[in-house]
């Protein structure tokens, strides 16, 4: 059997596992419970009444933290020429595309998003087994297929993120790091879980949000009633 160490046993101590906290309630403890030297993220994880294998409750979307997420976010835009200089000037961090479209196809994935045009669609098509897995392909539900691309540079820069709901029926999403204060955390995963509730689909029955729960990198977790969260 695996030891519990000192750090996680000072951690456990610190709160109950098998009790349900408000969201504010949670935040505060997981903010105790951190011990890492470096700023940790701070996770959600959210299990679903839903069977993401039927296409009619598939639940995926994207939500703007108001306060950001704490990360530097790389951005490779993949466009045409005509493109270019507007995503530079937005701030994205690699601009181009036959070139990228090969790095990538040679292993390269040291990105965070991949925001691209509808007419070069066909080319980034082919990376889907590569981007795919790894939650970067782009897609006109989220924002990041557009020929706005220097407004959706700017909404990623400032804290958009995308969530999506896994085989498991569970969404994993990063909402801040455990420097933030207390009340930005709280900001930020309330506005992720309403976005989710939002997007309740309408073959879904019984109850939709099931569990939640929230840590930070190597943490434990700690459960977060729902209802908390709309009141």
């Amino acid at each position: 059997m695996a030891k519990t160490s000192k750090l996680k046993k000072e951690a456990l101590a610190k709160f109950d596992k098998s009790k349900i906290y408000s969201l504010s309630e949670a935040v505060d403890i997981v903010k105790q419970i951190t011990y890492t030297k470096f700023d940790a993220s701070v996770d959600l994880n959210v299990r679903l009444g839903v069977d993401p294998r039927k296409a009619n409750q598939m639940v995926r979307g994207s939500v703007a933290l108001p306060h950001g997420t704490g990360k530097t976010i790389r951005v490779l835009v993949l466009c045409t020429p005509d493109k270019e200089q507007e995503a530079v000037d937005a701030g994205a961090d690699f601009v181009g595309l036959d070139e990228y479209i090969q790095k990538i196809k040679d292993g390269w994935t040291d990105i965070d998003v991949v925001i691209t045009t509808p007419n070069v669609m066909p080319k980034v098509g082919a990376l889907g087994r590569i981007l795919g897995p790894r939650g970067l392909m782009p897609n006109p539900k989220t924002g990041t297929v557009t020929m706005d691309v220097a407004k959706a540079i700017q909404e990623v820069k400032a804290g958009k993120i995308d969530f999506k709901v896994d085989k498991y029926g569970i969404v994993h999403a990063g909402v801040a790091k455990v420097s933030f204060s207390a009340e930005k955390i709280v900001d930020n995963a309330r506005e992720l879980l309403l976005t989710i509730n939002k997007l309740k689909p309408t073959a879904a029955k019984g109850t939709y949000v099931k569990s939640v729960f929230i840590s930070s990198t190597m943490s434990p977790g700690v459960q977060i009633d729902p209802k908390s969260v709309t009141n």
